[in-house]
């Protein structure tokens, strides 16, 4: 355990690891936005929390209980079906308050785009870390190497200038390879088969709009046949 606690105190300098995190943060601060840099942190909640193939599940099973009362009671009685989920629920909420389809597909089309366009930009956030880890890790050798040979006259000097090369390198790769990296790779995922249900969600959702708005309600249909009788007559 000793050797363990030994082995983790060499391999952890303060000042490499502030001089790669610090430097590989502000650059992508710069290269995504301000705006964009400050939204890193709430990508956690959907990295470990994030279930889209059980939330496309329960879109389906609520679509298919939408589909059945709108037949029924008409398009406006479509958010009386229980659903689970902040889009899931938006969605049926604007599909039953729609005045035409058009209005809907419009809204669908601005909230997608608009989801993917948040997703890219904690995605590509986290890209700009996984790049700048590395050369900062370089940029860190680098300046360990002038120390060292700086004071080559002092033995003492040596080691740990040329530990403090090795280290920041090596904290660059692990940040861009095993977090940032990984982080990015899984948010683009999670994207991808969020924004795909959700697209199918809405699809679905278009064609019960136009079916329902162009479909005669059972109240028209009365009078009709009314007539047509009485014409028969």
């Amino acid at each position: 355990m000793a050797e363990l606690l030994d082995f983790l105190g060499n391999i952890f300098n303060p000042v490499a690891f502030a001089l790669v995190l610090a430097g590989s943060l502000l650059i992508a601060m710069l290269q995504v936005g301000r705006e964009n840099f400050f939204r890193l942190p709430v990508a956690f909640r959907p990295l470990f929390r994030a279930h889209p193939r059980a939330d496309r599940d329960a879109a389906r099973h609520a679509m298919r209980q939408v589909e059945h009362v709108t037949h029924l009671k008409g398009l406006a009685c479509a958010d009386r079906v229980e659903t689970t989920g902040r889009f899931l629920r938006q969605a049926v909420d604007e599909l039953a308050n729609a005045p035409s389809a058009g209005h809907f597909q419009r809204w669908a089309a601005q909230e997608l785009a608009s989801r993917a366009e948040r997703h890219d930009a904690a995605i590509k956030s986290w890209l700009a870390i996984a790049d700048a880890a590395p050369a900062l890790g370089m940029a860190g050798t680098i300046f360990g190497l002038i120390r060292m040979f700086s004071a080559m006259d002092d033995p003492a000097t040596i080691g740990p200038a040329m530990a403090m090369a090795l280290l920041t390198t090596l904290y660059g790769v692990v940040l861009a390879n095993m977090v940032a990296g990984p982080i990015a790779a899984r948010l683009a995922l999670l994207s991808e088969m969020e924004i795909a249900w959700q697209r199918e969600l809405t699809g679905h959702m278009m064609d019960v709009a136009c079916q329902e708005m162009t479909r005669p309600r059972q109240q028209d249909v009365a009078p009709m046949r009314q007539n047509a009788v009485r014409q028969a007559a």
